[in-house]
């Protein structure tokens, strides 16, 4: 248990609070491999670009992650005050969701399991 009042406990706790503009998205989905391939290619890059890069991207989940990325930018804007032609991806990442399981009727009445994975997915800008 934290020694101090109430309110010294959640002051110190808001310090440490991460003031960057962000995006999250659970349950996405998409599987964490196919995920990363499209997070990589738009890592570090501008808003702008990434924009781009992912409205042509014929991989799955770039339609997911334009999405999660234009609700970073909105945040940005509206939450933080910042220019959304300053921003860039510091980070972006996915991680794993939990698996739901499906069962596929097979030959001489086996059933074989499919996972069906899902995904975090995270943004994090930053200004230049």
């Amino acid at each position: 248990m934290a020694k101090g009042h109430r309110t010294q406990i959640k002051r110190a706790r808001n310090e440490n609070i991460d003031s960057r503009p962000k995006a999250k998205l659970s349950f996405a989905r998409v599987s964490t491999t196919k995920a990363k391939f499209v997070l990589d290619a738009i890592r570090g890059k501008d808003v702008n670009s990434a924009v781009g890069i992912l409205m042509y991207t014929p991989r799955t989940g770039a339609k997911v992650i334009e999405k999660v990325l234009k609700s970073a930018i909105a945040n940005a804007e509206n939450n933080n005050g910042m220019d959304p032609e300053n921003l860039y991806i510091e980070e972006c990442y996915a991680n794993k969701g939990p698996t739901m399981k499906r069962i596929r009727p097979r030959a001489q009445g086996r059933a074989y399991r499919i996972e069906k994975k899902t995904s975090h997915i995270t943004i994090i800008l930053n200004e230049r």
